[in-house]
């Protein structure tokens, strides 16, 4: 089974919008056998994705520190659930069980995994491919950065390549079953 993982929230951010539309992309990889990697948490938009895949009869892995689980917001009811000892293991474990990584809206948390996960990109550590969502332009003001970046000469061409843009779920899915 191919595996995406998927880059997002534990907040449900403002816009009731962030929530469904994660839950959408949930029941989306859930119809297209698609498995979920995500980071294992049942709030927010983290939650609404892995609850989309699941009641739409998918698999759902989600990997999580154990300080986050002292938290208990862990998801109960998953495929599987590895409780891990840091973040800097969670990323590589997500890493380790993906074929191709999506960012959807979320905070720092979901910038650092986005921008580690095409730094690795950068370095040869991987080819797998990396999709920044950018539904209703959440991402607007990174890729503007990224872009900059460019300009200045700080991302190289290539560099920029490491990733794709996408406004919807959909066209995103459908480019990552197409390779």
């Amino acid at each position: 089974m191919k595996k995406i993982c998927v880059f997002c929230g534990s907040s449900s951010g403002k816009s009731e919008n962030y929530v469904a539309d994660a839950s959408s992309l949930g029941e989306m990889m859930a119809k297209k056998e698609i498995g979920l990697v995500y980071g294992g948490a049942s709030i927010g938009v983290m939650g609404a994705v892995a609850n989309g895949c699941l009641e739409n009869g998918g698999s759902v892995w989600g990997v999580i520190p154990q300080s986050i689980i002292d938290l208990e917001v862990g998801h109960q009811n998953l495929t599987g659930l590895e409780v891990v000892d840091s973040m800097h293991t969670r990323k590589a474990r997500m890493y380790e069980l993906s074929d191709a990584f999506f960012a959807l809206p979320g905070g720092m948390g979901t910038l650092d995994e986005l921008c580690e996960i095409i730094t690795w990109a950068q370095l040869g550590y991987h080819a797998k491919p990396c999709y920044v969502i950018n539904k209703d332009g959440f991402f607007d003001y990174l890729l503007r950065h990224f872009r900059h970046a460019n300009e200045e000469g700080f991302l190289s061409d290539e560099h920029m390549n490491l990733f794709k843009e996408f406004d919807s779920y959909e066209s995103a899915l459908e480019d990552f079953l197409a390779h």
